[in-house]
């Protein structure tokens, strides 16, 4: 399934896709940024003609932003048209601003209504960069796949959403939410995977090239470096090679193209020159692909 949208995936990691989708189960993957987390929740998206529902994750999110929050502008509205008409009776005046009608729905609870097509894929992405209340928080969501609104109550979903959750590590995930979740660590590819995954996403490149574009970015994360290139960087790497009709790689354009798989200049100036014109000679020597 993963494969016919053009998502190369190792055993281990289609292996717990699947049991997550058996026993609807929430799924954890950790990784270095750019592996592919946040596109398999895509991918499983599109391949169950699922709607994709994603909360991106940043420091400060709380409910309001994640569950829903009340449209205050309407609601004012609302009062002022009562006060104006003479209708000021105030408990159903509050009873009438506190329903559905003022709700403004945010990714978790859009994730617990009933979708067209089956439950939809909820992708909870870069969990690591939120706080602690916020990840508590969300264990109600995991365990029991609803959420509370103090006005309205508790709004459970009919059927369980396919949920993802992402981390890049830059702190750790509590226990409490990991063991609500299957849990993957998506790894850097090998060498022979990740040729794979750039036949499939950017096919218009030849062999030869691709197996160089490979091996150079495999020796690379060899290398000291600050932030090592990912899947992403090389896809992207290999668009700009094509874009420059690049049928072999040159200490010049790797120079050139650096931009596009790191991302921190003291990583560029490190790999710049003689050092670049140095890992191209190994892979060429010893190649990582034969």
């Amino acid at each position: 399934m993963l494969a016919e949208q053009g998502y190369v995936s190792a055993r281990a990691l289609s292996t717990v896709v699947f049991l997550a989708l058996k026993l609807g189960r929430p799924l954890l993957l950790e990784g270095e940024a750019g592996v592919g987390k946040t596109e398999l929740a895509k991918v499983i998206a599109t391949a169950l003609g699922r709607r994709l529902i994603r909360l991106q994750c940043y420091e400060g999110l709380d409910a309001a932003q994640a569950v829903a929050d009340w449209n205050f502008a309407a609601q004012m509205i609302a009062i002022r048209t009562a006060e104006a008409g003479g209708n000021a009776d105030r408990d159903a005046l509050r009873a009438e601003l506190f329903t559905e009608d003022y709700l403004i729905e945010r990714p978790l609870l859009a994730a617990m209504r009933p979708q067209a097509g089956g439950a939809p894929v909820l992708l909870i992405d870069e969990l690591d960069r939120t706080d602690a209340p916020f990840e508590a928080y969300l264990l109600e969501a995991l365990s029991d796949f609803q959420v509370t609104i103090p006005e309205l109550g508790t709004i459970k979903a009919p059927e369980p959403p396919i949920v993802i959750v992402t981390s890049n590590r830059t702190r750790e995930v509590h226990d409490a939410l990991k063991r609500r979740c299957l849990y993957h660590w998506v790894d850097y590819p090998d060498a022979a995977r990740e040729l794979a995954i750039l036949a499939a996403r950017a096919p218009e490149a030849n062999e030869a090239l691709s197996r160089e574009i490979v091996a150079f970015v495999q020796r690379l994360r060899g290398e000291d470096l600050f932030k090592k290139p990912g899947v992403a960087e090389t896809i992207d790497w290999a668009k700009c090679l094509l874009a420059l009709d690049t049928i072999t790689l040159t200490p010049e354009v790797i120079s050139d193209t650096l931009g596009a798989i790191l991302k921190y200049q003291d990583d560029i100036q490190k790999i710049q020159g003689s050092e670049a014109k140095k890992l191209l000679d190994e892979i060429r020597k010893e190649p990582l692909l034969k």
